[in-house]
């Protein structure tokens, strides 16, 4: 289905839960989420799955899960098993940091996973105890390794870039793309919900990678929608992506609606509006009027680099 600008909307993201191992400096406090979510106000997994069905009768062929930390629901690999099964469903990913992936990695993939990106902003285990605030950089790497070990490829990693944490580390984040099929983003910080104003002060701009590493060529890619410029090394196997949302919007091939744990339908990842489906799903609507609702509503761009800021927590709206 097309929204009235003409994209074509055929990817849902969703949250599966709000909750997570990690406690990343521009995701969330300290202490974590203030007002966390009770059960009852949590989407089931029957509940997800249904909105993932009926949502390919309108042309969602992709699905992407997110978090918080998507392996801490139970239930995720059931799932998984009954979306792949769908008949339109053609790609079923995850985005994850990574920490529980050694462990799930093998029955993801049975399940019908086809690939995950692992999020990860430094190479450094005390850097990583410091943005992560709880998290082990050992057990990343493994769960990285493992996921190469079953197939869940191509990896992605996603670096978020930080005015003087990780900006000494792109030289090395481009070089794992050298020797491997590996794509690694280098994605801006965004001004998201109590940690908005962190974000400000740690912003810079992912210009700074093409003016470190003078080598890197641009590459043309098949998927148009794709938020991320890529580059490539001379003769490197991988890719190096770069997504821009504050200086430079994709808005114009933007594909996507996202679906957050508490059943909140958001057409843009940079605006606060959203529709509550879960209502309408508890109370007998037509779910597929509010999605197709959801998509007519999508805005033509987002205004981030205006000095918008979104009030939802990064971690409710899901990676």
């Amino acid at each position: 289905m097309r929204d009235k600008y003409g994209r074509n909307i055929e990817y849902l993201r969703i949250s599966l839960t709000d909750r997570c191992n990690l406690r990343c400096k521009y995701c969330m406090p300290e202490e974590g989420i203030h007002d966390k979510k009770s059960h009852n106000e949590i989407m089931t997994l029957e509940e997800i799955y249904e909105v993932v069905k009926i949502s390919t009768e309108l042309g969602v062929w992709k699905v992407r899960l997110t978090g918080g930390e998507p392996l801490t629901r139970l239930g995720v690999t059931g799932l998984i098993e009954k979306i792949a099964k769908l008949d339109k469903i053609k790609d079923v990913s995850m985005t994850t940091n990574a920490v529980l992936l050694k462990k799930y990695a093998k029955e993801l993939k049975e399940a019908g996973l086809k690939r995950v990106n692992i999020s990860l902003d430094t190479l450094k285990e005390e850097k990583y105890n410091e943005i992560t605030r709880l998290g082990s950089l050992r057990d990343v790497l493994e769960g990285l390794e493992e996921a190469k070990k079953v197939g869940l490829l191509p990896i992605k990693i996603n670096t978020v870039l930080i005015n003087g944490f990780n900006d000494d580390e792109i030289e090395e984040f481009v070089e794992l793309t050298r020797n491997e099929d590996i794509e690694v983003r280098f994605i801006e910080l965004m001004p998201i919900g109590q940690t908005a104003d962190w974000a400000k002060e740690h912003f810079i701009p992912n210009t700074v990678v093409l003016e470190k590493i003078k080598e890197l060529e641009p590459v043309e890619i098949w998927d148009k929608s794709s938020p991320a410029r890529y580059y490539m090394l001379p003769g490197g196997k991988g890719k190096v992506g770069l997504i821009n949302p504050i200086s430079h919007q994709f808005c114009g091939n933007c594909n996507r609606l996202r679906l957050t744990a508490d059943g909140r339908i958001k057409p843009c990842l940079h605006s606060d509006e959203e529709i509550n489906v879960l209502k309408t799903m508890r109370e007998g609507g037509d779910v597929r009027e509010v999605l197709i609702n959801s998509i007519l509503s999508k805005p033509m761009r987002h205004h981030l680099n205006e000095g918008e800021t979104i009030r939802r927590n990064m971690v409710r709206i899901g990676g």
